[in-house]
């Protein structure tokens, strides 16, 4: 994954989520800056290209290339967003268009990726790993990357699967998730399950503890992936990943304990360290 821009071309990451944008600035593989804009709600591309200057500032008048994450499912050409159902008014809107008005000027090259893909690219690059990354975002839903040296395993779109839709069920906590799938892990850790056990304050998620369902399924998704993906590396990133630093230990050891022998040795369990490995990871790719 070597970079094909010149030195100290510089390469700008948006991540559109569905309240806010991030943005990040990379130059020769290194974070220079982090940008955030206001709330909004249910975007135009007029407002939302807005945001997405408020975000970048003045600092980066003329990158050499722009990556994109945006929520919902891409057309097939990876133009427009075909669904997206927490910001609908961006339905069918053609991305390169909301970019430009942004900077003012057509993007010489522009990458769209998912959320999870770009954290993925950010963790994998910036922290210089080797061999396999599985990284499970937890936030308002789960969402998934499998990444190796060669780039992210696809499975359906930029995706490796839907995880976040996999039945983990757990013993005598049944929940239907937000698709209507019986036991899925979002039932179990997207924000509104969490919200409703431990409450929204800055230090909710402090109450998990090993015995909760939440915790439990966790471990069961690591538990499979180790079977599905073999990874040296696991990373847990989003809002509620990050913050979930006291239970570590607690997931490894319980994650091991009559872990398939198909599981790699030595892997490791990390977290992300803030809210914006995907802006800065649009960035990385877009150099790629």
């Amino acid at each position: 994954m070597d970079s094909i821009l010149t030195t100290n071309s510089t390469q700008l990451g948006i991540d559109v989520g569905g309240s806010s944008v991030k943005a990040a600035g990379i130059v020769d593989g290194r974070v220079t800056w982090r940008g955030q804009s206001g709330r909004y709600a249910d975007p135009t591309p007029a407002s939302l290209a807005r945001a997405v200057a408020e975000a970048i500032g003045e600092r980066a008048p003329d990158p050499a290339a722009v990556g994109l994450c945006v929520p919902g499912i891409l057309t097939p050409d990876g133009s427009a967003i075909e669904l997206s159902v927490n910001l609908p008014k961006l339905n069918g809107v053609p991305l390169a268009g909301v970019v430009a008005d942004a900077l003012g000027r057509p993007t010489p090259r522009l990458r769209v990726l998912n959320d999870s893909t770009a954290s993925a690219y950010d963790l994998y690059l910036g922290r210089g790993l080797a061999g396999r990354l599985f990284l499970m975002v937890l936030g308002t839903g789960v969402g998934v990357a499998v990444m190796d040296a060669a780039g992210p395993l696809r499975v359906d779109g930029d995706s490796p699967g839907h995880f976040g839709q996999m039945d983990v069920s757990i013993e005598g906590h049944p929940v239907v998730g937000p698709d209507g799938g019986a036991g899925s892990l979002e039932g179990y850790v997207g924000a509104a399950a969490l919200a409703a056990a431990y409450g929204t304050g800055p230090d909710a998620l402090a109450g998990v503890k090993p015995a909760d369902p939440a915790f439990r399924a966790i471990v069961r998704s690591i538990r499979i992936a180790h079977a599905l993906y073999r990874p040296q590396h696991v990373v847990l990133a989003g809002g509620v990943g990050i913050r979930l630093a006291h239970a570590v230990d607690e997931m490894k050891a319980a994650t091991n304990r009559q872990l398939t022998k198909i599981a790699r040795p030595g892997w490791t369990l990390g977290l992300g360290e803030h809210d914006f490995h995907a802006a800065a990871g649009a960035a990385r790719a877009a150099g790629l």
